[in-house]
């Protein structure tokens, strides 16, 4: 499980698309009187108002995003006692590989009415979905959804329905937030101190700045294209990105994002960064791995690769907090777990996302010593498990990173459609590259972006 950064997946939906197949389309009836959801003829049941009922039976589909490898025994053993819990039900499993491609599947997926009937999903894929009618709304499906959850995650999971009110449309299932993983030897040379990681984004790119100067070439500090970067960096230096209203992007007119793309600019120029990774979508990890990067990916399940992976790099691996800078703590999503309106079989497949979610099967999950993630339900966080993190490998490390995280990090995650962000990281490329200076990138950046936003893009 290499989840990304934030917002875990730079793979946002392609909402244009989605826009134009299903919303405005919300869960109700059709012309023709039949009920439809997201465009899709469905079960009069699935949408609409009224709780939803019928009996737990029969066969659905619940797919998750490259897990299966690792976690098969998990989660086969959790279907197992579901299905023995529920006599006469069958969950079929199927993992998709999270690849750069995972937006357009779902899209293709939603669009031809054959969406999985529980499917684990990012904020950004959640939200799309969701705009276009095409998840059960739980406030009405199930009053009672919320009431395991800490608060900050199930307000995450607060998103707008086709006709633009907010309702619950997904259950927050783990949580893993961020950290710094790095090569110790690398930063010693560089004069870095391991045990002080920096407190500010520009505090961390000085140290990047470092590193090129100390590898002369070698190796480099991390990989340069901003997609990871982009609105992460921006919302942990508490640079606004939206307007009030959502109405339209504000960015541009903070002189810290001008400033935020110069150091990008110098930083690639200056060595710090793979010439080659400019437009490259692969993320730190195999390069880390391969000792070619300092800083590795920022979700803390990553050691876990390194650790299988590069065992002499494992051993020079040292995790310290992400710069919390302007905001004071952490802040992202969980993963989340959806209920398809378009299921055939929505009883079964609501109770099912409910039984993956639950403390009992979060706590377990979350306590593999191969994964570091925390779980969302209240129950489950007050385990000692959670509370008193003990050990001092990379993966002990990384806990105690999260854990304290979690005391004050929030679930206000940015969202930036697919074809917004590429625009915006288009612009911060041609800077990078001196194509452009930074002050005009950051200004055509933000008109880019808007001029997506007013299209629903």
């Amino acid at each position: 499980m290499r989840a990304r950064r934030l917002t875990a997946s730079v793979a946002g939906l392609i909402v244009l698309t989605l826009t134009a197949a299903g919303c405005g389309l919300s869960g109700g009836d059709s012309e023709d009187g039949e009920a439809t959801a997201g465009g899709c003829k469905v079960d009069q049941q699935n949408v609409g108002s009224g709780k939803l009922t019928g009996d737990v039976k029969g066969k659905i589909t619940f797919q998750t995003t490259n897990l299966k490898k690792d976690f098969g025994d998990f989660f086969n053993g959790v279907i197992d006692a579901f299905e023995k819990k529920y006599p006469g039900t069958s969950v079929k499993w199927i993992d998709d590989p999270g690849d750069a491609k995972f937006s357009e599947r779902n899209v293709a997926n939603a669009q031809a009415c054959e969406l999985p009937d529980v499917i684990n999903l990012n904020k950004v894929t959640a939200t799309a979905l969701t705009k276009a009618g095409y998840l059960l709304n739980l406030d009405e499906k199930d009053p009672e959804a919320g009431k395991p959850f800490v608060k900050a995650f199930w307000d995450s999971s607060t998103l707008k329905d086709p006709s633009g009110a907010d309702i619950h449309s997904v259950l927050p299932w783990y949580t893993g937030g961020i950290n710094l993983t790095y090569n110790t030897e690398m930063l010693e040379k560089a004069g870095i101190d391991p045990e002080k990681p920096p407190t500010t984004i520009f505090g961390l790119f000085e140290d990047y700045e470092k590193i090129a100067k100390s590898a002369k070439g070698k190796y480099f500090a991390t990989m340069a294209n901003p997609l990871w970067r982009i609105p992460a960096d921006w919302q942990q230096m508490d640079i606004k990105v939206y307007s009030d209203d959502g109405k339209s992007f504000v960015f541009a007119d903070d002189p810290r994002t001008t400033e935020w793309v110069a150091w990008m600019k110098k930083l690639y120029q200056g060595g710090a960064m793979p010439k080659d990774s400019l437009s490259s979508s692969d993320d730190p990890s195999t390069p880390y791995s391969n000792g070619q990067v300092a800083y590795g990916s920022t979700n803390p399940s990553f050691v876990r690769f390194v650790k299988q992976n590069s065992p002499s790099v494992y051993k020079k691996t040292g995790v310290g907090q992400y710069p919390f800078d302007k905001l004071g703590h952490t802040t992202g999503a969980p993963q989340y777990i959806g209920t398809a309106a378009t299921s055939k079989n929505a009883p079964t497949a609501l109770a099912f996302a409910k039984f993956l979610t639950n403390a009992e099967n979060q706590t377990a999950w979350c306590k593999d010593p191969n994964v570091v993630i925390f779980p969302t339900t209240t129950e489950s966080l007050d385990d000692p498990f959670f509370t008193t993190v003990k050990g001092n490998d990379p993966f002990a490390e990384a806990r105690k990173v999260v854990a304290e995280q979690l005391k004050t990090a929030t679930a206000d995650e940015v969202v930036l459609s697919d074809p917004q962000r590429n625009a915006i990281v288009a612009e911060v490329q041609l800077a990078m590259q001196g194509k452009k200076s930074p002050a005009q990138a950051v200004k055509d950046a933000q008109e880019k972006a808007n001029e997506l936003l007013k299209q629903g893009g």
